[in-house]
């Protein structure tokens, strides 16, 4: 009887395994030298890319912190001199009372300098401007334009030049508190107008007021003659 043995040999199976294993692994490592080399370079672009992102991004943000730094420096200059201006305010205001009283002293002695002044000169001035109205071919204190208007607007206003300034004198003089007082004689009424118009146009009276005058005789030349007495406020 004959037997066939349809099992395989298990030396030549595991010969035909090592075999096979053998050739595969032979396969693998020819076959994909190319491929590894190909995935490490990627890799290393990969990381080049991201190490520069890296490197800007810091750039980017040292630029960042320097701007804000020096915005940061600018703004606290500015705080210091704010606050030296703040500090110089507060030290005036603190002085503000002081300074206000000193000044309201110096502003009263001007003030009394100026009138003890004036009192020395106005009056001085006050008689010598009558001494002017008085004299012969002379006037009033007068700007030359407000005469000359005068002159076209109300020609009965302006001086007569031709008055003849003997046929007046003053008698009395008085001074109070810038009010005088002035009494005299006058050969007629027209006089006493024209030394009353004279008056008006000076730059040293203003309100000149006529107070009620009289007539008399004259004892030594009997002539009738015009007693009169004005006021005025007298500039100085």
């Amino acid at each position: 009887m004959i037997r066939v043995n349809l099992l395989p040999n298990k030396k030549q199976s595991r010969r035909t395994d090592l075999s096979f294993l053998s050739r595969f692994t032979s396969m693998t490592s020819g076959g994909g030298g190319s491929s590894s080399s190909s995935d490490s370079e990627g890799s290393q672009a990969w990381l080049g890319v991201l190490l520069g992102v890296v490197v800007l991004e810091v750039l980017i943000l040292l630029v960042v912190y320097k701007t804000k730094g020096d915005q940061l420096t600018k703004a606290k200059d500015r705080n210091l001199a704010h606050t030296a201006t703040i500090t110089s305010i507060q030290a005036n205001i603190s002085q503000h009372e002081q300074l206000k009283a000193q000044l309201t002293e110096l502003r009263e002695r001007e003030n009394a300098i100026a009138k003890l002044q004036a009192a020395r000169t106005g009056p001085t001035a006050t008689l010598l401007e009558l001494s002017k109205i008085l004299s012969p071919g002379r006037g009033p204190t007068v700007d030359r334009d407000k005469l000359e208007q005068l002159r076209r607007d109300n020609p009965l206003a302006v001086p007569n030049p031709n008055w003849d300034t003997h046929r007046l004198w003053l008698t009395t003089y008085a001074e109070k508190d810038r009010v005088v007082k002035v009494g005299g004689l006058a050969r007629d009424g027209e006089d006493v107008s024209e030394l009353l118009r004279r008056l008006a146009l000076s730059d040293f009276f203003y309100d000149v007021k006529l107070l009620p005058a009289s007539k008399e005789i004259d004892p030594t030349t009997k002539l009738e003659l015009v007693k009169f007495e004005f006021s005025a406020m007298v500039r100085y």
